[in-house]
């Protein structure tokens, strides 16, 4: 064997080296999305976060920067168009630093040092071969019958050394390719190096693009009052709409105020879900027609119960619900109402607000119960579990037992006395945005509201003739209020609740 050990190892490896560089080779190729071979500018367009940046600006375009969506697209499609620059310029960079590297050592480099291999196996095939023919000159021009052995001896030994030195300089060469090859292994390395730290600089300059624009993003959202309310908290409702009362509570009531007074079991009827969808849906995105949705006032009683069922938290706050429920177990009724009070100036004011509207609104509703069916007591039977609730969600049988009932001794007497827990009148139409533009005879089933300072006659009759004119209620939920009648007084009994009934005085307000 004309190469040392070392040198066989060093071949072994070559071929070893040239697989794996190969098949990275392919590999990394693969990765880049730009077509190669082709020029800057018709490589950018082709690369897919330039196709998609294009298609956010004409999108933008078509939905106007008067739609948060159109401002949205803007601003995301300049963002993938220098993204699709930072990668053009990546793929560049890889192209020239390794993946071409990479193919000139597996296609080139190592493909030589393999050809100088097989070149000198040939050399050394050549150098026996004439040194086989040399010596069996030599043995016949040593026997008795040769008469001229020198000429043709002489020429096959010249052969045999030249042959012998092409296969000397051959092999030398290759030995010192193969140890320029093994010395070189570092600077292969590096093409690794490289691919990694050109990967992060990428991702530090994309990065940097996205930090700097996601700023802006917040800033379009947040500037975007036109939000969805259901579901989100109320601090970040108020905040957002710079309002005082919540949108759907304030729209819900000031309808109501003009077309459900009289309805009887407003808050108890199940609404068509149909039409509660859509009423949510309105005032999810601020477009309400009043005209329309004041011809169902159950549709309305609906959309507010699901507002307070889908706040975050109760709007009478989780963090005071064992305060007011330590209230409500008080027995005597001067000093539940004290504690109530209590517990009611411990709310935040965002959350006092809205209470102190909702309230004053029940209590006027409460004026109208020999129409509506619904007595404080009722009220607060059906809404209460919409603004007081556990942390975790309770069963229906958890509902209707000592909770429940200690939630409508929270709710029943805040509503009976509204004017003393919030003394003064209160605005319900802050914004003037939600009255029916005529409120008379606006819907064939609906007429004015009678005054409660009406005699009884005078209201009797006006009802009849409101009765014979609005349809039937259908779909009435009505399992809570038959569980009161039914089991009311025994669970009362049980859990030693005391039934609240209308008070003669009231304890002096802690103003």
């Amino acid at each position: 064997e004309v190469l040392s050990d070392d040198l066989l190892q060093v071949e072994k490896r070559l071929d070893l080296v040239k697989q794996v560089t190969h098949s990275t080779h392919k590999k990394l190729t693969a990765c880049l999305q730009g077509q190669q071979g082709t020029d800057t500018e018709k490589r950018s367009k082709k690369l897919p976060l330039t196709i998609l940046a294009q298609c956010m600006e004409e999108g933008a375009a078509v939905l106007g920067d008067d739609s948060l969506l159109g401002k949205m697209l803007k601003l995301c499609g300049d963002t993938e168009d220098k993204l699709a620059q930072e990668l053009l310029q990546f793929e560049l960079q890889i192209e020239r630093d390794v993946v071409e590297p990479l193919y000139v050592l597996a296609e080139v480099d190592i493909p030589n040092i393999q050809k100088q291999r097989k070149h000198l196996a040939k050399l050394v095939l050549d150098m026996d071969s004439a040194r086989t023919r040399y010596q069996q000159s030599s043995k016949s021009s040593s026997h008795p019958s040769t008469m001229q052995p020198g000429a043709k001896s002489e020429s096959l030994r010249e052969e045999m050394e030249e042959t012998a030195n092409r296969m000397e300089i051959c092999r030398d060469q290759l030995s010192a390719d193969m140890y320029n090859f093994v010395a070189k292994e570092i600077d292969y390395a590096n093409f690794f190096q490289t691919l990694i730290e050109t990967q992060a600089e990428y991702h530090r300059k994309s990065l940097e693009i996205l930090h700097s624009v996601l700023p802006q993003i917040k800033a379009h959202q947040e500037a975007w009052v036109e939000k969805p309310s259901f579901g989100k908290s109320l601090e970040e409702h108020l905040n957002i709409s710079g309002r005082e009362i919540a949108f759907p509570i304030e729209a819900c009531v000031t309808m109501l105020l003009e077309c459900g007074m009289q309805e009887e079991g407003l808050f108890r009827v199940a609404p068509s879900a149909s039409k509660l969808k859509k009423l949510k849906a309105s005032l999810d995105c601020g477009v309400l027609d009043v005209q329309e949705y004041s011809s169902d006032p159950h549709a309305i009683a609906g959309a507010l119960k699901s507002y307070l069922r889908e706040l975050p938290e109760p709007l009478m706050t989780t963090e005071l619900y064992d305060e007011w429920i330590q209230a409500s177990n008080i027995q005597d009724m001067d000093k539940r109402l004290q504690a109530l009070m209590a517990v009611c100036e411990k709310l935040p004011t965002d959350n006092l607000n809205n209470f102190r509207y909702l309230i004053k609104f029940l209590a006027k509703l409460s004026e109208y119960q020999d129409s509506n069916k619904m007595t404080p007591g009722n009220m607060a039977i059906v809404l209460g579990p919409n603004l007081l609730w556990t942390q975790t969600e309770p069963n229906m049988t958890e509902m209707m037992t000592t909770v429940s009932l200690q939630i409508v001794g929270i709710i029943e007497p805040i509503i009976q006395h509204a004017d003393w827990f919030f003394p003064g009148e209160i605005e319900f139409n802050l914004t003037g945005c939600y009255g029916s533009p005529i409120h008379t005879n606006h819907n064939s089933n609906y007429s004015s509201m009678p005054s409660p300072d009406m005699d009884q006659s005078e209201r009797k009759q006006q009802q009849q003739h409101d009765q014979s004119r609005r349809p039937l209620s259908v779909a009435t939920d009505n399992m809570m209020l038959e569980f009161y009648k039914k089991d009311g007084i025994r669970k009362i009994q049980r859990y030693r609740i005391i039934p609240l009934f209308p008070l003669l005085s009231l304890p002096p307000h802690p103003s």
